[in-house]
């Protein structure tokens, strides 16, 4: 791979991780346009890393806070001593149904479930589910109001991006909106939540590459995830701003126009 692929790559990859518009179907695209063939699981999974430190530095304050909170807790015993002790567990729990069912399927996904028809369909699909979730999502309830029910229905939303094409992002706010949470609130818990997901698959997907060893290109790798990590600070900024005074539509329509389009070019075989 040359620099200038893994650039644009790292590009791709830091702003469409956080928008709700699926960053494994736009690496898909970018690979496909740039004439070669799909970076791969481990690739994208490896960059990732780079998106993930861009939410923790944006989140320093959060994630400082939520790790006081958390280690008062198990002093006194009790994981609610505080909101943001039970925030802190409920990321941690709300990662739970992502991480088991990304180990049962870890084959299937990155291998057939890559295919170009499974990525436009799901595009489309949840394309129209978020919709749905912001016309019929009440918008009334903030992060401390979070229950354990709530944690684990986002957890499980979340698990549904295994799917290439269905966004983590994007079905963590379609999860948190159909649980009435406000859209601000929703982004946040989002970001926070793909700090463990994201982190663990991309050091994971790491040391595989490392085993491996010989035949890896570690400086477009390493130039990936720089990248991806710079993009992914601009991505977060844009995305908070934005749902302060803004619904998800236009990014719901995006996904439904980009899915049926890359239907059609799949039936055409224009793109594979």
């Amino acid at each position: 791979m040359d620099l200038w692929e893994a650039i644009v790559l790292g590009v791709v990859q830091g702003l469409t991780e956080f928008l709700p518009i699926s960053s494994t179907a736009h690496l898909r695209i970018a690979s496909a346009l740039l004439g070669g063939r799909d970076v791969g699981a481990a690739f994208s999974a490896v960059i990732q890393l780079g998106t993930t430190a861009a939410v923790m530095i944006f989140f320093t304050r959060d994630i400082v806070q939520l790790t006081k909170a958390s280690w008062e807790a198990l002093k006194h015993k009790t994981p609610y001593h505080s909101a943001d002790s039970k925030t802190a567990w409920f990321v941690v729990l709300g990662t739970l149904p992502i991480g088991i069912f990304g180990l049962a399927l870890k084959g299937f996904i990155e291998n057939e479930a890559r295919s170009m028809w499974v990525v436009s369909s799901a595009l489309l699909l949840f394309g129209v589910v978020l919709l749905c979730a912001e016309k019929w999502g009440r918008r009334q309830r903030a992060l401390a109001d979070m229950k354990l029910k709530d944690a684990l229905r986002i957890g499980f939303w979340q698990a549904l991006a295994l799917v290439p094409g269905a966004s983590r992002s994007g079905t963590t706010l379609t999860g948190a909106l159909f649980s009435n949470f406000k859209r601000e609130d929703a982004a946040r818990y989002s970001f926070l939540l793909s700090i463990p997901a994201t982190g663990l698959a991309g050091l994971f997907e790491l040391r595989t590459l490392l085993k491996e060893g010989a035949g890896q290109d570690w400086l477009a790798l390493g130039v990936g995830t720089v990248v991806s990590f710079l993009s992914g600070i601009a991505a977060i900024w844009f995305l908070m701003r934005l749902v302060r005074r803004h619904s998800l539509n236009g990014f719901a329509y995006y996904r439904i126009i980009l899915g049926i389009g890359l239907l059609w070019a799949s039936f055409n075989h224009l793109i594979v």
